[in-house]
């Protein structure tokens, strides 16, 4: 930051000042002083020039009232901004509040309590309650209307200050003696405050303030120290809450008499006196700190005595109340913020977030990107990019350098170990510096760069890419990778204190004076030089060849880094007016060198920028603005204190350029005097922005002599060629026309065009301009023949310009005009138009290369068949065949296959149904095989299935039909193979034929014969089972012992424990109980049973058969021999019995047979659930 002494006002008959406050909200400025001054004043500012905003603004008393009320010295006011209320005291004890009427102050509340003296008075953050204290202890705590809240007399005590916490819950009281006691918001002693930066102090000690910054305009870091108490004898501690334990200690070395934070807290200023070594006087100063501790800027203010400081509510001013005289300092803030590819980049904290709020303000556009960045220390632009300086982490000293472009999108990132104090940056390089050590990062952002460096860059090993510097060490830049990082992070007894650089320049400077000049991209240390102030501000013009500086008093000078030549300047004029070794200005805080000319630079003193030529300044132009760039022979400036006022809106308004004075100076020259003068101006004082401004000047003219060489000079080779043509044309009206459209006056040269019915140059024009909308109206109204080939092209521009915005109908009647076919199926495409898109596929002719694009534009949606279609029209069937695959369509797909004889079909299928099966998808797995008519391969599957549902001891019923679904498969195998046969022989042959050759192909292809020989076994196993039971149940015990007999031949596929077990049961409920004793035998011996589990059988059988004897009915053995014998009987399903009639039913799907009478009662088979026939 930098800050000077701006305006200073009279108190009129000498009356010394007491104190001094500024209102934050609405600006008035109130003080008070000996023999009952109080004055309250308002500075406003009235100008109707935008350039003239903010502190270059010329400012007047607006208000100027005295106010009667007090008899004897007022010493504290302080004001109640939310409810624009003033409260003030005397010597006397007297309190008045005063209030806004009609435009002048005046009485509301008075009191006097008559007893003691008031010390010190605050308002809570919010207004609302204000507390009062006494020197003889008393404290009052009222509201805003007057009302007393409560009321306390510390005895013993003899206070002198008062501050509220933030949250309004704490109150601090200072006393006499230097102690400070904390008090809650109703009174109570809490503790007493732990003092840490008196601890060798010794003699009398009184506090000369307290504040405490409410938070109001956010915080500059989370957990920023925001409570400051400073005593007389300039010791200060800054702590983040009143039970900080470490708190920042500051000797500020001066005797104390007030403290202010500023309005978002980032500085605090301590004004008091100075004891000059040489001098037996005192000097008035004021210290600026950061709530670090780190030391801003004095300010030396003239006077004997200073009695108060206060803040403008903006923080871009500061009162000062110093004897009988109110002296005000302009302040220029260091905003982080900088300028890059014509985007302003700044940053400025909310209260409700902890982060740094960073906005990319594009000023072509008026766009911004904002993005948060936590911990911010600082901004460093150059070309198109940025760098964003932070901390990384609160808990671990280390910080990242973010490189951004300029909406703010972050390209790449380092993490550093070092703290980022200063950083620079170059097309290629970022240099970052701590007090001892600096870092270079050799970026690569290959777009932006030219040919020969990337090249550079890519042949850069990864260690030169990187690099950290000791500032004692003398790199010599060859085998010198700067990593050795013991040396890197040891002390300095001669800091850093500032960088800068250009492409093959680095500059460092130290605190003693001392500048090192170091070569790039290898760093070596070329040269040092010394100097007698302190750089706080560094830049090198664009040729490298010379240094500015502007130190920590606001002294600029210059340094030449390179010899120049005594016969002349590099611009071929005699020797330069000024000697840079005794260039000097003084209250400078900003500076630029312009980016074409190494001689020319501007300069920010006070409120006015300086334009300095060969150190020749022209005269001062009035701004407060930042300087953004300086180029072309304008700057570019920027009101960042207008935009901080309200940054989530920046305007316009707030950025102006500026023309220096030779080129206001030919521009007046070409308008009043002529081109001849003006081109003579112009070789005297040359510049590409001069020769273009004499070359326009010329075209307007027609001078296409004197345009041309300008255009030579300023190496403008299409303004050549255009002069060119126009010396080609005849016409002097052709002539204006061409120079008109040249200068953007389209609307002009298409009326000259007009006058000179030269149709076909209008149409070129608009053509240029893009307007297809006129070029259509043009050819389609106009006389004569039109030009086909123009015509469409004109609908296709009209129907990009739609398509640009999205109107896809407007766009697809224009393609469709122009023919367009290909932005024509797009537009169909977005309208979700699949029926114009299916025409488009119709009409469009065989093998054209948009049929392939609209078949993916199906496929997209799911639209199989119009997919395939496109595909085959343009002869892509393998294109078609992945279309059905893609999308399930897989009976298409092997179609597809088959006709066009692909062989791949298969191993697609194989890989898909891998995939399905490794996602655990078997029943889609087996759809898939269907679909594909692959039928075996489902089966297969199928037969897995249900063996496993088996092995769960699933629900019979659910087994039985996955055993039936796998059966099935297997018979539409059997049709396929026959089919197949059948087609591949002649008709001539006979079905048996058929049926013989479909059976030797199943033999010769198939790997696994049980599936297919015994296809039906499992789904008959589990229906006779289920048969079983249900016999069972209702009743029919003999059937169902009978059923279960049965049952044995399907030990394969039922668990034995199941089938016994059933067979026991039913065998002992018709009491048949041979037969029981043979399935218990049959239990107990079986070996998948655990020894505990064939005890069980063992103890239920002896129960059973201590009963009953073991032994079957003659009708029931004869039964059970008829099971066992030999020949092979078929077994009805319905009944479960064997069926000796020769006469039967025989299912013409599963071929199993049945009692015709107890068929006839079913409609369907009960095996396999096909129509009973």
């Amino acid at each position: 930051m930098f800050i000077y002494l701006s305006k200073k006002i009279a108190i009129p008959n000498n009356i010394n000042l007491k104190c001094v406050s500024w209102n934050k909200d609405q600006g008035f400025i109130a003080c008070g002083g000996d023999d009952g001054l109080l004055t309250v004043l308002k500075l406003e500012t009235q100008t109707d020039d935008v350039r003239l905003r903010g502190l270059a603004a010329p400012s007047s008393l607006s208000m100027n009232q005295t106010l009667d009320g007090h008899s004897g010295s007022v010493q504290v006011v302080t004001w109640n901004e939310q409810y624009e209320k003033l409260t003030t005291s005397d010597q006397n004890g007297l309190i008045i509040v005063w209030m806004l009427y009609k435009g002048a102050w005046c009485e509301e509340m008075i009191n006097n309590r008559n007893k003691s003296v008031v010390r010190s008075m605050s308002w809570n953050a919010d207004g609302q309650k204000i507390c009062i204290v006494y020197e003889d202890g008393a404290v009052i705590v009222g509201s805003v209307d007057g009302n007393r809240i409560w009321g306390k007399e510390l005895k013993g005590s003899q206070l002198s200050h008062v501050a509220w916490s933030s949250d309004s819950r704490i109150l601090l009281f200072g006393m006499t003696n230097g102690e400070v006691h904390i008090y809650d918001n109703q009174g109570n002693f809490i503790k007493k405050m732990t003092i840490s930066c008196l601890t060798s102090a010794s003699g009398p000690i009184s506090i000369s303030g307290i504040h405490w910054y409410a938070g109001a305009g956010g915080y500059v870091e989370p957990d920023c120290p925001c409570l400051a108490i400073c005593f007389d004898n300039g010791r200060c501690q800054i702590m983040c809450y009143e039970n900080d334990e470490n708190p920042v200690c500051i000797d500020t070395l001066m005797n104390v008499v007030s403290i202010q934070w500023n309005h978002c807290g980032s500085v605090l200023a301590v004004a008091g006196s100075l004891r000059v070594s040489n001098m037996e006087k005192e000097v008035n100063v004021v210290q600026f700190y950061t709530p670090f501790g780190k030391h801003l800027r004095t300010l030396k203010v003239p006077g004997k005595q200073m009695s108060g400081i206060a803040w403008e509510g903006g923080g871009l001013r500061i009162s000062l109340a110093v004897d009988s005289y109110i002296y005000f300092a302009n302040i220029r803030p260091d905003y982080k913020w900088g300028y890059c590819c014509s985007t302003v980049v700044y940053a400025y904290t909310k209260p409700e977030r902890q982060e740094y709020c960073v906005v990319f303000w594009n000023t072509k556009n008026n766009e911004k990107f904002v993005k948060y960045v936590k911990s911010l220390m600082s901004i460093t632009t150059s070309g198109d990019f940025c760098i964003l300086a932070s901390k990384a982490d609160e808990t671990q000293p280390q910080y990242v350098l973010i490189l951004c472009n300029s909406i703010g999108t972050p390209l790449d990132s380092k993490y550093i170990d070092i703290d980022p104090l200063f950083v620079t940056m170059t097309k290629t390089h970022v240099i970052a510096a701590s007090k001892d050590v600096f870092y270079m990062w050799q970026y690569r952002v290959a777009k932006k760069l030219t040919a020969l460096e990337i090249n550079q860059v890519t042949k850069t090993k990864k260690a030169w890419r990187e690099r950290f510097y000791h500032i004692d060490s003398n790199p010599s830049g060859t085998n010198d990778n700067g990593t050795d990082f013991s040396k890197a992070f040891t002390g300095t007894r001669d800091p850093i204190c500032g960088i800068t650089a250009t492409d093959k320049t680095l500059i460092v400077a130290r605190e003693s004076g001392t500048i090192h000049k170091y070569s790039l991209p290898n760093a070596a240390l070329v040269q040092k030089y010394s100097l007698n102030n302190r750089a706080y501000y560094l830049s090198m013009n664009c040729n490298s060849s010379r240094l500015a500086i502007i130190d920590i008093a606001g002294v600029l000078t210059l340094l030449d880094l390179e010899v120049r030549s005594a016969a002349g300047d590099r611009t071929g004029n005699p020797t330069g007016v000024g000697d840079p070794s005794r260039f000097e200005r003084k209250d400078v805080w900003d500076m630029k060198w312009a980016n074409d000319n190494p001689d020319l630079f501007a300069m920010m003193e006070k409120t006015r920028m300086y334009i300095f030529r060969d150190l020749d300044p022209e005269e001062p132009i009035q701004t407060s603005g930042y300087i953004c760039n300086f180029e072309d022979l304008e700057i570019k400036s920027v009101l960042l204190d207008e935009i901080m006022k309200d940054p989530e809106r920046p305007n316009k308004d707030n950025l102006i350029n500026f023309e220096i004075r030779s080129l206001r100076d030919s521009r007046a020259l070409i308008e009043k005097v002529g081109i001849e003068d003006a081109s003579q101006f112009i070789e005297d004082n040359p510049h590409p922005r001069l020769w273009r401004l004499l070359a326009e000047a010329a075209l307007q003219k027609l001078d296409l002599k004197t345009a041309e060489e300008a255009f030579v000079h300023c190496k403008d080779y299409p303004g050549i060629l255009f002069v060119k043509r126009l010396g080609n044309l005849q016409s002097e009206p052709m002539k204006q026309a061409e120079v008109a459209a040249y200068f953007g006056s389209f609307e002009k040269a298409e009326s000259m065009y007009s006058a000179m019915d030269r149709r076909d140059l209008v149409i070129n024009l608009k053509i240029k301009l893009g307007d297809w909308f006129k070029v259509a109206n043009l050819l389609t109204n106009g006389s004569g023949a039109c030009d086909d080939a123009l015509l469409q092209q004109a609908y296709n521009g009209a129907g990009d310009y739609y398509a640009d915005r999205q109107k896809w109908v407007d766009a697809s009647h224009n393609y469709l005009r122009g023919r367009n076919e290909e932005k024509l199926a797009e537009c169909y495409y977005m309208l979700e138009d699949y029926d114009g898109l299916e025409k488009l596929t119709a009409d469009l002719p065989e093998n054209h290369t948009l049929l392939q694009k609209i078949g993916q534009m199906f496929t997209n949606v799911g639209m199989c068949e119009q997919a395939v279609n496109a595909y085959l029209k343009c002869s892509q069937p393998k294109a078609a065949v992945d279309t059905c695959v893609h999308l399930n369509q897989w009976n298409k797909a092997v179609e597809l296959a088959r006709t066009h004889n692909m062989k791949e079909i298969k191993s697609l299928l194989s890989k898909y149904a891998s995939y399905l099966l490794e996602n655990n998808k078997t029943l889609e797995a087996v759809e898939l095989y269907r679909k594909a008519h692959h039928f075996l391969d489902a089966a297969k599957l199928m037969f897995k299935i249900a063996d496993e549902e088996a092995k769960k001891r699933s629900r019979p019923l659910r087994v039985k039909k996955l055993y039936v679904l796998a059966a099935q498969l297997v018979e539409n195998y059997h049709e396929q193979v026959k089919a197949s046969q059948q087609s591949k022989v002649n008709g001539q042959k006979s079905k048996a034929t058929f049926a013989l050759a479909g059976l030797l192909e199943e033999d010769a292809t198939s790997s696994d014969n049980r599936i297919i020989d015994n296809a039906w076994r499992g789904a008959e196993a589990y229906h006779f089972f289920l048969l079983a039971q249900r016999q069972l149940y209702a009743g029919h015990s003999e059937y169902a012992m009978r059923t279960a007999l049965y049952l044995r031949e399907y030990e394969d596929i039922i668990p034995a424990v199941e089938i016994y077990s059933v067979l026991a049961l039913c065998s002992a409920m018709s009491r048949a109980f041979g037969t029981c004793s043979k399935a218990f035998i049959k239990l107990e011996s079986l070996e998948s049973l655990s020894p505990e589990q064939q005890q069980l059988y063992e103890d239920l059988a002896l129960e059973i058969f201590t009963k009953y004897p073991p032994k079957d009915s003659r009708m029931i053995e004869a039964d059970i021999s008829f099971y066992g014998s030999e020949g092979k009987v078929p077994t009805c399903i319905v009944t479960g019995l064997p069926i000796q009639e020769h006469q039967f039913w025989m299912c013409s799907v599963c071929k199993r047979c049945a009692h015709e009478q107890k068929i006839s009662n079913f409609s369907y088979c009960p095996l396999c659930h096909s129509p009973a026939a």
